[in-house]
């Protein structure tokens, strides 16, 4: 009877002991989440005058592309017409879509009155939740409307 009950109380512990084992593996196994589900967004730019007074300065059109996957957006697109040599490209955070806000990025940019844009960014969460709302824009400087020529919001 002694034996059975050491051999009981074994397996107990061996059972447990296994166990133990797998809850530590998966404790180190990544989990999925949502942050690691990718999602694509789309911008399309257009001219945007801040003011009346910049109207005759901005022209041109665009289209970019982004890929959020685990943290990080990937961005690239092309632009077109601008009146004047581009400047920079940026990536903004506004309190909603269609409303100016600071800018966060920078994104490199390559070309003159045409050229395209990419970029690579570790989002926040805020920043993601700001995505996701299509509070992120893109925005495309020149030397004739260095205030921005052309913006296009992050859509799904």
């Amino acid at each position: 009877m002694r034996n059975k009950v050491s051999l009981v109380c074994g397996l107990c512990v061996g059972i447990a002991s296994v166990i133990a084992v797998i809850g530590i593996v998966l404790s180190f196994t990544p989990r999925y989440t949502e942050a690691q589900t990718t999602e694509t967004f789309m911008a399309r730019l257009s001219v945007m005058p801040v003011e009346a007074a910049t109207v005759p300065d901005i022209a041109g059109s665009g289209s970019g592309s982004a890929v959020f996957d685990n943290g990080r957006l990937l961005i690239d697109g092309a632009f077109t017409g601008l009146l004047g040599i581009v400047t920079a490209a940026r990536l903004h955070e506004g309190p909603g879509m269609g409303i100016r806000g600071t800018a966060f990025s920078e994104l490199m940019v390559v070309g003159g009155v045409e050229g395209s844009f990419s970029g690579e960014i570790e989002l926040s969460s805020d920043q993601v939740d700001s995505l996701r709302q299509g509070k992120i824009y893109i925005q495309i400087d020149s030397e004739a409307a260095p205030e921005g020529n052309l913006w296009g919001w992050l859509v799904k």
